[in-house]
Formats: C-alpha cells, structure tokens, sequence
C-alpha cells in the first residue's frame, strides 16, 4: 500500500431543513504517513502446509524494536486523531456527562458497611464505610493514591470472617498480574508482606488465620506473553513468609490445570477447589476443615460440566449445574457421598437460563429471558416465595448477602437507564429505591427495543435497539453494532456513559445476543464455538443487514465495535464483508487464530476455538477465518482503529499489532488503517476514567469523522433546526 494515504472526510450535513439532500461540502484533508513494518522470512507448518508469518518480531514485547514501532505507529495515530474537528468537543461532553457522583451498593462486613463510590472524574473508585446509618462516611481504601497516573488499580478485596483482617489485590499497568496486600482493617495497618506473582485468583480466608489464594510460577520468559498453563492454589497463614505457603492443589503433571481456584464456606466447614483445563467445564473437590488432615474428596473428576457449591447447611450441599441441564439447575447431596449419581434436583432445570445466589436464608434464582432478568426467591425447602418486583426491564444484580441479613441491595439497570441501587426487604419481598444517580442525561427521551432477527442458518437472533426518541429511519442515522459471541457470557442491558453521549449524537446503539454467549444456555454457547465459530460471525452480520435492511442505517453510517473475542468477532466480519460497515472497531481482539494458544494462558481458550495443532480440519478452518490470516491484497477494507494496551497479558497485543500491520500493507483505497496503542494499560480492568474518556472520544471521533461529519451529528441537527 502507498506510504501517504490522504483521507478525505466526504459528505456533511448542510442543509436548511432535515428534508432536503446532503450537499458537497469542502474537503479536508489529513495526511497519513505509515511506518515503515519489516517483514520477516518466519514460516510455519501444519499439516504440510505452509504458512507465512511476516510480523512475527512484533511478539517479542521487550524488544527494543518492537517498542520503537509502538512509538512510531502512535505518533502516526494520534497526529491523524489530533486533527478530528470534533474530538475536543467529544472529550468534554464525555468529562461533563461522567463527572457524577457514582456509588455502590453496600456491603457489611464485621461492624461496618462498605461501600465503592467515584466522586464523578476519579481514575478509581474509593472504598468507603461506616459503622452506623447517619455517620458520616470515611474513606477506607484510595486506589488513587497507589500511582500518581492511576494506573494502579485494586483488584478483589477480601475480610476474614469477622471483619477484622481484609486482604486486597492490586494491578499495576493493568497486568494480571497482582500483588496481596493484607490489612488490620479497624486500624487500616499493613500487617504482612506483600504477596507477589499472583494470578487469575481471589482470596478466600479460614476464619481469621488466613486465606487461600492461585497462581502460576512466574514464566521465564516476558512475564506478559510467556505462557502460563500450570495453576495451583495455595494456603498463605498469617505471620509466615509467601515462600513457605503451603500448596494444597495442582503443580504435578497428573493434575495439570490452568485455572484452580479455592473458597471456604461461609460457615468455614469446607474448602472447595475447582480445577479447569479450560474457561468451560470444571472438576470440582471438598474438603472437610474440621477434621485434621482430612484428604480432598472428589465430588466430579471430569470437565463436562460448569459445577460449583452455592451453599451448604452443615453437610448438606447445594450445588449449581448444567451437567445434563444446559439451562443450570440447582441440586441437593450430603458431602458424605457428594457424586451426581446421589444429586436430587432443589430447583431444577427451566426454558430459562439460571443465575442463583443466597442472601437472608433465601436463594434468589435470577432468569434470563431473552437477556432480560426475572428473579424468583426460594426458601432452603426449595418453596417458591415470590417472583421478585423489578423496577423495569433490565438486568438487575447483586441477589446476594450473609444468611443473618434482613435486607439486601441489588442494582438496575438498561441501556438507556443508568444503574440505580435498590433496598430489598427480604422477609416482606419488598423494593424501595435507595440511591439514584444524579446524571445530565434522561432516559425519558431514549427508547429501547427488542427485535428478533434471522441469521443465515435460519437461527432467530435477538437484538436490543437503542436511540433517541424521533429519530428518522432513513438509513443515514450512525449506528454503532456492538458484539461478543462467546466463552458462555452474556450480554444484558447495561448503562454505559460513553454510548449515552453516542446516542445524543442521534446515534443508534444495537446489541444482538450472538451465538457463543451464555443468554440461552449451554446449547448456545457451544453452537458459536470449535467449527461452528461461523455462526457468530453469521449472526453479526445478519445483524448488520437487518440494521440496513429496517432502514436504522446503511453501510455509510455503520461502524461494528466488540472487544478480546468481540474483537475477533469484528476481524473476522470485517475481513468477510468489508463492504458491510464504514468503519470497523476492533479492541484488544483476538486475532491470529493460529498461535493465540501459545500465549499466557491463551491455552485455556481451546474449548470454545480448537487449535491449530488439533488436526489438519481445524487447522484448516481457524485458518478460513482467522483475521491476521485474512487480509488480502486489493480489498478496500473500513476504516478501522486497531485499540490494545501494550501490558495486555490476557490478549497479548501482539494479535492487534500483527492485523494493523497486514491492514497497512494490504489496504486499498482511501480509508485509513490505525493502531491506538494505550502505554501501561492492560485488557481493560481499572483502567483510570481520565483513559477511558480519551479513548471514547478517539473511538467516537475516529468513527464519525469516516462516516462524513466534519461537526458533531447533535450540532449539525441543532443547525437544521434552528
């Protein structure tokens, strides 16, 4: 491709009134000038067939080369975005709209009642607390003060059983990596060591002498790409050194896993150890606390199933399933004899996926129905009390507390309704609203719809359509498609700041409930993963047709958006329809299918994509659509802007450099191809608010300026009507 690309910035609203024609309008222009990438002579081969891997250098993030080519491509970056017209203007409507008090619910722990709040533009939300309702709060816990630029942000936070000893995991640059820090938590006094190299993990305490935990053993090569495939759970006490901690679980080749976790029951009766090879399907172990140098008994010894222990009531155990219920059930066994051939069904299995929790001596079973929440409280005989009331249709969260608790606090929300706190009785079933957000922005004049569309395979895909009250359907309103599509997550209405301020651009939000997500149970889920990974893809772009189709827009005004696998999902739909979207959005993305499995614990990713050493036809098929593999010469692909944080260790950036490279080689035409590299960020947990402001308004700007606005939409409506 040419070195200088000049990107013109075509059509703009200049009209007298929103009936009359776009005019041609002045164009500008912004000079592009791309780094010069070498290329390498790396070939690898699987199953005989060769396979070139030109940017392979770009995965050796400590090199100094790698790190001047970060460097430049930036520079390039920023100077096109820099010249946006409108991304001042972006940034401030963003800092002025996030700039409100935001707080969480509560929690008690000991005598007091924590609580997270940000006072509207803090890079960190601050831990808060008080022992009685009138006192004034104090501030427990600073994240801001832990870095001068917010980058270091906290992680779990974890109390002993009486409150008294808190333990809390930090993240520096935005690493998964995480070091323990442990509290006197009435006098808020460091009391031990700091705990390093630690991984994939929570804290887990027995009583008040200390606390189990995971990790890996530091890889000898760069801590951020190296892999990591042996996890092991240990047992830190109190008052010893980190080197003495005992490990209870993993680190010998028969039992190699590489996600283990372990939690105490809250009545510290068991330890629970779950082991995983895989993000899917788990083994699941128990072992009596009570009884000296008890052994782990074995309560399922293979992964074909997601399993965990919501509950107990001395020996009797309530577990979660979808072992022969894709749906989840909730099952009964006494820990004497805990296999499933002795599980007896407690709420069973429903057309509806199942999320439970415990609060109050309740269990609240939250449903999806077509990703909307439905919440059901049981008592521990398995009786229905009550459906319960929800303020709206939304995803309501946080059906949880202690067995002594009265009352309980759950958050709602949707996409056009910013989360609002609730105070549930939970003897009389009743809701009272406790804290609503003070924010510039009323979801009076937004509406929310569900649709259900058809993929390719005739499968019916829902959707929730999000935008302005009277906006035109003309297929010239920007709409932004945003996506997942796997590893069994899914997607359910949210609030998001920066969407808000897209949507009063006059901007359409639209979120299709792909197959790979978890909205309808394990079925899905796998119908979007190994080689049925095209059905996502299918879905996504049914989607996008549908938009066009119901004229919500047209491919000048669509831009496609998902991040890690949804940036996968957007590689690949981009490289496939390059004439379906103006501009594509790719972050953190997934997106050299052949080697993602041979960084950190990329491993573990298998179940839902195959590797390219399984066999010669799923070689061949992660190869058909991975998007590095893709890019092929006299394609004008979209605009796009490639965004990943160089301490990224869960996507190794390397995938997003490796397609803008290609991207930049490849392109044909005029739309410009661009790497946003965020330095001392990671895969997107605690980064500071001041970043992710920034990004929104390069995303945004980036977006709107190729699809033709030299202002911003609002202003340019405002023009019309006035």
């Amino acid at each position: 491709m040419k070195n200088t690309l000049f990107v013109l910035s075509v059509l703009i609203f200049m009209v007298a009134c929103k009936n009359e024609s776009k005019e041609q309008p002045s164009k500008s222009q912004i000079a592009l000038n791309y780094p010069e990438t070498k290329k390498v002579d790396t070939v690898d081969t699987y199953f005989g067939t060769e396979v070139k891997d030109p940017y392979r250098w770009l995965e050796d993030d400590r090199s100094e080369e790698t790190g001047k080519w970060v460097e430049t491509q930036n520079k390039t970056t920023f100077g096109y975005l820099e010249n946006i017209p409108f991304r001042e203007d972006l940034k401030k409507r963003l800092s002025d709209l996030w700039n409100y008090e935001k707080v969480g619910s509560p929690f008690k722990e000991g005598d007091y009642t924590y609580f997270y709040k940000n006072d509207g533009l803090q890079n960190q939300y601050v831990i808060y607390r008080f022992k009685s309702d009138g006192d004034e709060p104090e501030v427990f816990l600073d994240p801001n003060t832990f870095s001068e630029d917010g980058t270091t942000s906290l992680g779990s936070v974890s109390f002993s059983k009486d409150g008294k000893l808190v333990a809390y995991a930090i993240s520096e640059g935005g690493s998964d990596w995480r070091k323990i820090i442990i509290k006197n938590a009435e006098t808020k006094e460091v009391i031990e060591d700091t705990l390093i190299d630690v991984k994939f993990s929570g804290m887990s305490w027995k009583g008040s002498e200390g606390f189990y935990y995971s990790s890996y053993d530091k890889p000898k090569g760069s801590e951020l790409s190296a892999k990591t495939d042996q996890h092991k759970v240990y047992y830190h006490k109190l008052g010893t050194k980190q080197k003495e901690d005992e490990l209870i679980f993993g680190g010998t080749p028969e039992q190699k896993h590489r996600y283990i976790g372990g939690g105490v029951t809250e009545d510290d009766r068991y330890l629970i150890i779950s082991a995983s090879i895989s993000t899917s399907g788990n083994k699941l172990f128990i072992k009596d606390l009570t009884k000296p140098n008890s052994e782990l008994v074995t309560i399922l010894d293979h992964t074909d199933s997601d399993t965990y222990i919501i509950e107990n009531v001395g020996s009797k155990l309530y577990l979660v399933t979808n072992l022969n219920a894709p749906n989840q059930k909730i099952v009964t066994v006494d820990a004497a004899n805990p296999t499933p051939e002795n599980w007896k069904d407690f709420i069973p299995e429903t057309e509806n996926v199942l999320s439970p929790g415990t609060g109050g001596g309740y269990f609240f079973a939250e449903y999806m129905v077509d990703a909307v929440s439905k919440v059901l409280q049981y008592d521990y005989d398995g009786k229905l009390i009550r459906e319960v009331k929800l303020p709206g249709v939304g995803s309501a969260n946080g059906f949880g507390a202690k067995k002594e608790e009265k009352e309980l606090y759950y958050s709602f929300t949707n996409y056009k309704t910013p989360s609002s706190i609730y105070k549930y009785n939970i003897t009389d079933g009743t809701s009272e609203l406790y804290r609503k957000p003070k924010i510039d922005f009323n979801p009076d004049n937004y509406e929310s719809k569900q649709v259900f569309y058809t993929s390719k395979d005739g499968t019916k895909v829902p959707m929730i359509i999000t935008y302005k009250k009277g906006i035109e359907l003309n297929g010239k309103n920007p709409t932004l498609l945003y996506g997942y599509g796997g590893f069994n997550i899914s997607l359910t209405p949210s609030f998001s700041i920066g969407n808000a301020v897209w949507m009063e651009q006059g901007g359409i939000f639209a979120v299709p409930n792909l197959r790979g997500g978890g909205e309808y149970g394990k079925k899905w889920h796998v119908a979007g993963t190994k080689m049925q990974k095209q059905n996502v893809f299918d879905d996504f772009i049914a989607a996008a047709e549908y938009l066009i189709e119901n004229k919500y827009t047209s491919s000048d005004y669509l831009a496609i958006r998902g991040g890690s696998n949804g940036g996968l999902l957007v590689g690949a739909t981009m490289t496939q329809r390059p004439d379906l979207m103006k501009v594509a959005l790719p972050a953190v993305g997934v997106l050299d299918m052949l080697r993602y499995h041979t960084f950190t614990a990329g491993a573990g990713w298998a179940y839902d994509y195959g590797t390219a050493e399984d066999d010669k036809e799923m070689f061949e098929y992660l190869k058909g659509y991975s998007p590095v593999h893709n890019v092929k010469e006299g394609i004008e692909y979209p605009a796009t802007l490639v965004t990943t944080g160089d301490h990224d260790d869960r996507v190794v950036p390397a995938h997003s450099f490796k397609f803008a490279a290609q991207l930049q080689d490849k392109q044909t035409g005029e739309n410009p191809t661009l790497i946003r590299i965020e330095t001392n960020a990671g895969h997107g947990a605690g980064t500071p608010v001041s970043k992710t402001i920034e990004q929104f308004a390069d995303v945004f700007g980036f977006t709107l300026y190729n699809m033709g606005y030299e202002v911003l939409p609002e202003k340019v409506t405002d023009d019309i009507k006035g």
